[in-house]
């Protein structure tokens, strides 16, 4: 497995033991962490989409090399 599978794989779990744990607190304590939330899940999207950029571009740069392979 790729190693940018793997990061999609550990922050798909992580977001998941946030979620159970966001909701054993809320049911602990009557009350929302919702500035933490919010910041978690940006985090979790940022990193997500800085990924997905960077293999967007190692994609779009084998497709330029097999071009210029091609042409020669």
């Amino acid at each position: 497995m790729r190693f940018s599978k793997w990061i999609v794989a550990t922050v798909i779990v992580l977001n998941v033991f946030f979620t159970i744990a966001i909701l054993y607190t809320f049911l602990q304590t009557g009350s929302e962490p919702s500035t933490l939330v919010a910041a978690w899940f940006a985090f979790t999207t940022g990193e997500l989409w800085a990924l997905s950029s960077i293999k967007r571009k190692e994609i779009e740069d084998e497709r330029r090399y097999d071009i210029d392979q091609n042409c020669d």
